[in-house]
């Protein structure tokens, strides 16, 4: 890990005009994140000079014939969290890729804040995937709430109880900003499911329906 927060990130992509795009973008959209290394193989990325890093975030498909999983443990034995990104959202390939040891997966098509958030949360030992992608490989529960993570419901059981924001951050031990950012993927994954809680008062509902809070008046 390094010093004074920041993220030492290394790209590793096989389209080069992406690459340069995603330089820019992450350059442009993090002053916490550090580029080290934006690579084509995975050969460049071990033989680095820079390696290893906090945060690798790889294109799923390499065109090298080697396994992702392979690549995944490999990066883990050497301390190192990853993120897969992809044009692939099927399902089975993101169940596979989450299993495989990788704490974020998501799609190209995403907003480079979505991926931003993806790169800090591994660098936090926290796994990220969208939320069309969470509620996609958790289909199961098709037309009722989605899934949330613990932490999640923790969020969503305080403040739909009638706490600040910096109430909640201060109560779970996570900074204001994170607090936000779990809520913001708390109405976007109902969002997602139908169901809008936009307004405190909505989340509050929909917290007591969800069993996420008791009725206590």
């Amino acid at each position: 890990m390094t010093d004074s927060g920041t993220i030492r990130l290394a790209l590793v992509d096989d389209h080069k005009m992406l690459l340069g795009a995603l330089t820019e973008w992450i350059r442009g959209a993090a002053s916490d994140i550090q580029l080290v290394a934006a690579v084509t193989t995975f050969p460049e990325l071990l033989a680095h000079p820079g390696f290893p890093v906090d945060v690798v975030l790889l294109d799923v498909d390499l065109k090298d014939n080697t396994p992702v999983s392979l690549r995944l443990a490999q990066l883990k034995q050497t301390g190192v969290s990853t993120v897969l990104m992809s044009s692939y959202t099927e399902p089975n390939i993101v169940r596979e890729a989450l299993a495989s040891g990788a704490l974020g997966y998501v799609p190209k098509s995403e907003d480079v804040s979505m991926i931003v958030n993806a790169i800090r949360a591994a660098h936090r030992g926290e796994a990220y995937i969208s939320a069309e992608l969470d509620l996609a490989i958790n289909s199961g529960d098709v037309g009722g709430s989605p899934k949330l993570s613990a932490q999640e419901r923790r969020v969503m059981a305080l403040y739909g109880g009638g706490e600040p924001v910096k109430t909640v951050a201060y109560e779970l031990g996570i900074s204001e900003e994170t607090a936000k950012s779990y809520l913001k993927r708390i109405r976007e994954k109902y969002r997602v499911a139908g169901f809008d809680v936009g307004t405190k008062v909505a989340l509050r509902k929909r917290a007591i329906q969800d069993g996420i809070l008791l009725q206590t008046d």
